[in-house]
């Protein structure tokens, strides 16, 4: 149990049956009247942020996320397939809990799968991955005044904003947060 005046950010609580990590918490004394605590919530489920206010002395049940290591195996339709590398154990997915987490993943990568007493809510990719391009067109020189960039497809299907001297088959390193590109490889 942790009470509203013990919050701290990253902390994830159970609130009214949902699952909620603590983005923003602060603690307000208003001259008249008691001390409240103003946080900013993200539900680690749905993903919708919501902003609430605690009493100091309201406790919550502290709500334990595992972060299991597994390799992402291959799509079938709506279905994303991945295995337990300890155990072999395989488990499928549907794309709404997937979402847009493997636009960076190629195929046997190892990605995070995140659960609440084994009901699966996210999956998280590496932070860092390095993609070939497959289509991208040609850069010239003398086509910029600086920092111009030009749309790369990767070998996921994903597209890329890179600069103008990167071409294709070049082997880039990808920010999977940002979808930005790093650097050549």
């Amino acid at each position: 149990m942790v009470s509203a005046g013990d919050f701290k950010n990253g902390i994830t609580v159970e609130i009214e049956g949902n699952i909620y990590q603590i983005l923003e918490f602060q603690h307000v004394k208003p001259g008249k009247g008691a001390a409240f605590v103003r946080t900013k919530l993200k539900n680690i489920i749905s993903g919708g942020v919501v902003e609430k206010t605690f009493r100091p002395t309201e406790k919550f049940e502290n709500a334990h996320i595992d972060r299991k290591d597994m390799q992402y195996l291959y799509q079938d339709g709506d279905l994303y397939n991945f295995m337990d590398v300890e155990t072999y154990d395989q488990i499928a997915l549907n794309s709404d809990v997937v979402g847009d987490a493997l636009k960076f993943v190629k195929e046997n990568e190892i990605v995070k799968i995140c659960s609440h007493k084994g009901n699966v809510f996210s999956v998280e990719p590496p932070l860092f991955v390095e993609l070939a391009i497959t289509e991208t067109e040609p850069g010239f020189k003398g086509d910029t005044a600086q920092g111009a960039t030009k749309p790369a497809t990767v070998e996921t299907g994903a597209v890329v904003m890179v600069p103008l001297f990167v071409e294709m088959g070049d082997v880039l390193k990808i920010d999977t947060r940002t979808g930005e590109y790093l650097s050549r490889v």
